[in-house]
C-alpha cells in the first residue's frame, strides 16, 4: 500500500515500496579534469568498460604515460572521450519495474472524476456511504511509455499519473465521459 499527495505521487511510492531504484548518479563521481577522471575509471572494470564503450583505443603504453604525468598533452578529442566515459560510467541504470507490478491488480482510493462525475472511492463518502476502490487491472496496461520515461529519468509524479490514466486505465477499462481526472490531495493505491 502507498499513499501520495497525487495519484502519480502514491505511484512512485510503490515502486520505491517494491525496493525499485530510479537512474541515479554515483556521487564519487565528481571530478573535473581529465586525469582525475581517467585515473578513477581505471580504478574499477566499469570504468574501463565505460572508455571502451565510449570509443577509447589507445595501448597500454600510452595510457600508463598519460596516468603517470597530469600535464602530458592529450588531444582534445581523447579528452572528450574520457569525459564522455566519466559521464556514463556516474550513471547507475533505473531497475527495471517489476512484473509483479506491472501485471498487478490496482486498487486506487481517492477522488475520482470522469466528466461529470465525480466521487471518493475507497472508503466513507461524505453521505456516509463506504464505496469500492476504482479497481485496474495492470495486465491490461500498455506499460512501455511509463518504463522508457522511468529508465531515462523521466518519470516524475505528474508524468507518472498522465502516463497511468493514458496507458493502464483507459487500455483497462475505457476512455470514460470526458476522460479520467483525480483531482483529490490524497491517494492510496494497493496491490
Amino acid at each position: 500500500m502507498a499513499t501520495g499527495a497525487s495519484l502519480g505521487a502514491a505511484l512512485n511510492e510503490l515502486l520505491r515500496e517494491h525496493n525499485v531504484q530510479p537512474l541515479r548518479r554515483l556521487s564519487t563521481y565528481h571530478a573535473k579534469h581529465w586525469h582525475a577522471q581517467l585515473s578513477q575509471l581505471t580504478h574499477t572494470q566499469r570504468g574501463y568498460e565505460a572508455l571502451e564503450h565510449a570509443g577509447l583505443t589507445v595501448r597500454p603504453e600510452t595510457l600508463i604515460k598519460w596516468l603517470s604525468d597530469p600535464e602530458y598533452n592529450v588531444r582534445r578529442s581523447y579528452r572528450q572521450i574520457i569525459h564522455a566515459a566519466y559521464e556514463n560510467a556516474a550513471v547507475i541504470p533505473a531497475d527495471p519495474i517489476p512484473e509483479s507490478l506491472k501485471n498487478g491488480q490496482f486498487e486506487i482510493t481517492g477522488l475520482v472524476k470522469t466528466g461529470d462525475d465525480q466521487r471518493f472511492r475507497g472508503g466513507l463518502n461524505n453521505t456516509g456511504r463506504i464505496t469500492a476502490p476504482l479497481r485496474i487491472d495492470g495486465r491490461s496496461g500498455n506499460w512501455a511509455a511509463i518504463e522508457h520515461k522511468w529508465a531515462q529519468g523521466e518519470l516524475d509524479d505528474q508524468s507518472f499519473e498522465d502516463d497511468f490514466i493514458e496507458y493502464v486505465i483507459i487500455e483497462d477499462i475505457g476512455e470514460g465521459t470526458d476522460g479520467w481526472d483525480f483531482p483529490g490531495t490524497s491517494y492510496t493505491v494497493t496491490i
